[in-house]
């Protein structure tokens, strides 16, 4: 891989792992009309290293808030101090943030008849050379945007009166519930399985139909995605000793950065987009480009070649 190829890798991952129009499902279209294979396993966790340096060096405060009220957390639960009604800001957060995450360990499931575990199959769909599931999941992308938007603009709407007896526009639950971060966790495993369905754009939009708050809607949803993102590489390194694919350290490097500043600045994009109520622009992205990739994946089926390089599928 050239240094060329590796910056342009970086830059699809550290954009579409931020913004709601799904990394996976960009990085296999990518492929896909370039006709090329999938990229060393090694480089693809060193893209996502980069990317998780980016959410990092926006979220480090909250991070760190997280790390030292897990110490406190333990602490209290050792001690026989730990009352779940009394629970503070952070440590109800905390909370929130693992209930979100238990999900993730349906992925380790097994699959009756198949010899797969249902993460297994992330990667099959990935690395097919059909392209249908990923145009099929970005539609899903795209509505799962538009409700969310829906529910959004109709909690807004709402008028609430304070203790003084001021009316004040309702802007969404700045808490979550068990139920809520269960949604969320949920959806993260199945934007875990189908490429083209993005994991921040879902996980948004189940928090804004919960009624939840759109900015802290999407802090939760970026900080949830820290220990997935960080889980998925660890546990992708036992199968690097099986990778054929070398990669020149420079190229990795320089994909590395490139994933981490794009990554960085995209996420600033978006907290400023859905400030500005202009997630709609990424629902309307996602919908056009999905509906695109179903009508060429139709043909490719129909014709048995791919379109772009005029090779069998």
């Amino acid at each position: 891989m050239e240094i060329w190829e590796a910056i342009i890798q970086g830059i699809i991952q550290g954009a579409t792992e931020f913004l709601p129009i799904s990394s996976s499902g960009h990085l296999a279209l990518t492929q896909h009309v370039m006709g090329a294979q999938p990229e060393s396993l090694f480089f693809d966790i060193m893209l996502h290293v980069g990317t998780l340096v980016a959410v990092l060096a926006v979220y480090y405060k909250i991070v760190w808030r997280m790390i030292k009220e897990f110490v406190f957390l333990v602490r209290d639960v050792c001690t026989g101090q730990f009352h779940w009604k009394t629970m503070s800001d952070d440590r109800r957060l905390l909370m929130m943030l693992i209930i979100g995450l238990l999900p993730l360990f349906l992925l380790f499931l097994p699959v009756p008849g198949t010899g797969m575990k249902i993460k297994d199959y992330a990667d099959l769909w990935a690395t097919d050379s059909s392209i249908l599931l990923e145009g099929v999941a970005l539609l899903a992308t795209a509505a799962l945007l538009t409700i969310g938007i829906f529910f959004s603009r109709r909690y807004s709407k709402k008028v609430i009166l304070t203790s003084d007896g001021r009316k004040m526009r309702f802007d969404g639950r700045k808490k979550y519930h068990t139920i809520d971060a269960l949604c969320v966790g949920v959806t993260q495993c199945l934007a875990a399985i189908f490429p083209g369905l993005s994991r921040s754009g879902s996980t948004l939009s189940v928090s804004l139909m919960r009624g939840i708050n759109k900015q802290k809607a999407l802090d939760y949803s970026f900080v949830l995605g820290i220990p997935a993102i960080l889980a998925a590489a660890v546990l992708s390194m036992k199968d690097i000793s099986s990778d054929p694919v070398e990669i020149s350290t420079g190229a990795v490097i320089a994909g590395m950065i490139a994933a981490a500043i794009v990554g960085f600045l995209a996420i600033k994009l978006f907290k400023w987009m859905l400030a500005s109520d202009k997630l709609f622009i990424f629902a309307v992205y996602a919908f056009v480009l999905g509906l695109a990739t179903v009508v060429v994946a139709l043909i490719e089926q129909s014709t048995g070649t791919n379109l772009f390089t005029g090779m069998p599928l």
